[in-house]
């Protein structure tokens, strides 16, 4: 088919278009939704730890398949859309302004607290902000804030001070390795550096490592608290070898089939929150690790106490690896291991036991019954949800899904019927010290009393 060149800048351009007017689609009903929610429940849990707001991201993260995160994010947006922005919404509803661009308008803008100033604001950039798509974040956030500080001069959001961004990243690179970096103060990095550079120097002169591999093995040895590092050279005369004798308290599980463990298998071994382990490296943790078998529990029965056995409890976080709940990836030996149907109407058992991190175990206790969430639990490990809107969700577990033969399933239960949540059921809910509203308006005030007092330090000349 014969497709000229303004045919295809014309498809690119209406294809831009339908997708800015999609993503404000997305993001503007999931504001009205939250509102609509936050009417309905009246309020009435703003001071829980799970309270209204993280029930209604749950449910609309559940419905697009994305994290808790990204859904409070897109409500939150559409929010500010709907009440303060309402003429920036219709410009972004009409596929002319980049979603960043609402990002950053949003994010400005929020110390404005006077009606007028943000009428105007929003008027303003309902004209504007249609020519601003080919701007960097950097022009975008100038411009907004020129029109900041001329309506309301302490509603200008000042930049943090880089001392602030201390932070400190792993993340895996699926290849059996893992990615280290962050931002500390220099007088830490600089003992760190001296550190690892006094371990690797421990080791004797045999040890067939480079510095460089020295330094990056010698975290081994620093997070088990050991004064020198162990040597690699395996020889019996080695004067280092008693190095790195001691273990840490710090547990890393890796799952992996005995056969790879042995030598007799190419699967790879699985590390929950980090992804898989090349075959070869799983044999040479395997070395030093404390190893556990894992049972299957085929046809189990029920266990008379409500603590899991130290065997079942092994199975079940073997079995879903993380947090059962839609989109959350916490590693399950961080997370409790849950009874689907309460105890003692639902048994200890393997088809009635999963791993729920400590919101979601919350979430699911507390926001319960009629109205509200619904969970039951397959044999085989699927978890089904049933929103309080009555949508119906499954996860499946992942250590099941990389290893199928913890896919067997555990047995049939008969139903329990769950009992209703009482009129004092949330009395052992852990209870903010301010509410999410509250929070808010204090940021806001503090951040615009800082504005203040820097105006008050330091006048702006006239």
């Amino acid at each position: 088919m014969f497709e000229s060149d303004e045919g295809l800048l014309n498809a690119m351009r209406d294809a831009q278009r339908d997708e800015r007017a999609s993503a404000a689609s997305k993001v503007i009903a999931a504001g009205r939704f939250f509102l609509r929610r936050r009417a309905a429940l009246g309020g009435t849990h703003d001071n829980w730890c799970v309270d209204d707001w993280d029930v209604i991201a749950a449910e609309v993260a559940a419905e697009l398949g994305v994290s808790r995160g990204r859904a409070s994010s897109w409500m939150d947006y559409g929010q500010v859309l709907v009440e303060r922005l309402p003429l920036l919404a219709e410009v972004f509803a009409a596929g002319c302004i980049d979603f960043r661009v609402i990002r950053i308008a949003a994010f400005r803008t929020a110390l404005l607290t006077d009606e007028q100033a943000i009428a105007a604001i929003d008027e303003m950039l309902a004209h504007t902000t249609p020519g601003w798509n080919t701007f960097s974040d950097k022009r975008v956030a100038q411009l907004v804030d020129w029109m900041v500080l001329d309506l309301d001069p302490d509603a200008l959001r000042v930049a943090k001070q880089r001392d602030d961004d201390r932070h400190i990243e792993v993340t895996a690179d699926h290849s059996g390795t893992a990615e280290i970096w962050g931002r500390v103060r220099v007088t830490d990095g600089a003992a760190f550096d001296m550190k690892l550079d006094e371990l690797a120097a421990t080791v004797c002169r045999d040890d067939p490592r480079t510095k460089r591999q020295r330094r990056a093995d010698a975290l081994t040895a620093l997070v088990g608290g050991d004064a020198a590092m162990r040597c690699v050279c395996e020889s019996e005369q080695c004067p280092a070898a008693g190095n790195g004798s001691h273990s840490s308290a710090v547990v890393v599980h890796v799952l992996a089939e005995t056969a790879t463990v042995e030598g007799r298998g190419t699967r790879a071994g699985f590390v929950p929150g980090y992804g898989p382990l090349p075959p070869e490296t799983v044999r040479e943790v395997a070395k030093a690790a404390r190893q556990k078998a894992v049972h299957v529990p085929k046809d189990a029965s029920a266990e008379p106490q409500y603590r899991p056995s130290a065997a079942l409890a092994q199975f079940v976080r073997s079995r879903d690896l993380t947090c059962r709940w839609m989109g959350c990836d916490k590693p399950a030996w961080q997370t409790d291991i849950d009874h689907t149907a309460p105890y003692p109407l639902g048994p200890t058992h393997p088809s009635n036991n999963s791993c729920f991190c400590r919101f979601h175990h919350l979430l699911k206790t507390f926001h319960c019954g009629l109205g509200g969430w619904q969970v039951s639990q397959r044999p085989d490990g699927t978890m089904v949800f049933t929103t309080p809107s009555g949508r119906v969700h499954t996860t499946e577990p992942l250590g099941a899904m990389l290893f199928p033969q913890l896919a067997v399933p555990t047995g049939n239960l008969e139903p329990a019927d769950e009992p209703l949540p009482g009129p004092d059921r949330g009395v052992a809910m852990p209870k903010r010290k301010r509410t999410r509203v509250q929070d808010r308006a204090d940021r806001i005030a503090w951040e615009r009393g800082v504005n203040r007092a820097r105006y008050a330090a330091n006048p702006p000349p006239f």
